[in-house]
């Protein structure tokens, strides 16, 4: 299992430090770093930015949602940075959630999974260059339909670095997971939980029963999992840490019903809790929101305390899916984490 260091997307501002972060990630053979965007800063230009003084590490978006761009815009933007970056850029791509895409973007949610599919299909397209660009989508149309009627089938004028530069998808319901395995080249989960790792597996074999030619082997997916990491005193201390964070997403990220995170809450057994944490956000609240976060849900999908209680918490995702452990961390605690892992 290799390690990945989480950027995330910017709260006010520019995060400080970043570049010394990612250098040092890079130096402590960190395989890879990873931005992300929601309705504030993007992923692309902070990755492009930072990675430019690395020559080694692996950069990924987890996630540029779809809803921000076309397909061709986005495919444009995956070239470019691939071959800034020597061939080092892993797409990742996500939905997001019906207040985003609708509030933010002003674009239509209903039926992301038909979307993701039309969408991944015409970024391969444009990353192939075998001909100009054609789609007759329920959702994208190359040319356009109902245009002038003066569009013309175009093919990038740039020849793509690598016609396989891997797209991962970030999922957290059953048939998107399934998906993922199904057309992408990786899947980004959040809140993964070794205790559902059985199931997952399951979700990924159903995808790649049904996967088709051309893409990589299965042996080859990637499952990079974004774990929050806090290296504290003890275990209650540092799951103080994560408890803002979970209640964010629980509470906060997606309206009332319609909260694909909290969902995976939800199936890993933790329904009443986040209703608590839910009903307190959604109040105003956020404090008695994260304080109703139980330490059971916080060990299932993060690893706090001090490095013993880390190494010995690590054990059972050694044996899991995850093929990339996707650091969400203190960056100052980059050194003692890549220690109890290598341990």
């Amino acid at each position: 299992m290799r390690l990945g260091y989480y950027l995330g997307y910017w709260q006010a501002g520019p995060p400080r430090g970043a570049q010394e972060t990612v250098l040092a990630a890079e130096q402590l053979g960190f395989d890879s770093v990873w931005t992300a965007e929601a309705y504030g800063s993007d992923a692309f230009t902070p990755l492009a930015w930072w990675g430019s003084s690395t020559s080694r590490i692996r950069l990924g978006t987890s996630i540029v949602q779809m809803s921000a761009r076309t397909p061709t815009a986005t495919a444009m933007a995956a070239l470019t940075l691939d071959h800034l970056s020597g061939g080092r850029f892993v797409l990742g791509l996500g939905a997001s959630g019906p207040q985003v895409v609708e509030g933010w973007y002003g674009q239509p949610f209903p039926r992301p999974l038909a979307r993701t599919r039309e969408f991944v299909a015409v970024v391969r397209q444009v990353l192939a260059r075998e001909a100009p660009v054609t789609f007759d989508g329920e959702f994208y149309q190359l040319p356009l339909d109902a245009g002038t009627g003066l569009g013309k089938p175009l093919r990038p004028t740039v020849h793509p670095l690598r016609a396989d530069l891997p797209i991962h998808l970030a999922a957290e319901g059953p048939k998107n997971i399934a998906l993922s395995a199904e057309i992408a080249d990786g899947w980004l989960p959040l809140f993964y939980s070794p205790r559902m790792d059985d199931e997952y597996r399951a979700l990924l074999a159903e995808g790649f029963a049904v996967r088709q030619g051309g893409l990589r082997d299965p042996d080859e997916f990637e499952v990079t999992a974004a774990v929050p990491v806090v290296v504290d005193e003890s275990v209650e201390a540092a799951a103080d840490q994560v408890r803002p964070f979970v209640a964010l997403y629980a509470g906060g990220m997606g309206a009332k019903g319609a909260n694909f995170h909290r969902n995976v809450l939800d199936r890993l057994g933790y329904g009443e809790a986040c209703d608590e944490i839910q009903a307190h956000y959604l109040a105003g609240d956020k404090e008695r929101a994260a304080a109703a976060v139980p330490t059971e849900l916080v060990l299932d999908i993060g690893l706090v305390g001090t490095p013993d209680d880390i190494r010995a918490q690590l054990a059972p995702w050694r044996s899991t899916a995850v093929t990339t452990m996707l650091v969400q961390a203190d960056p100052r605690r980059l050194a003692t984490i890549a220690g109890v892992f290598a341990g």
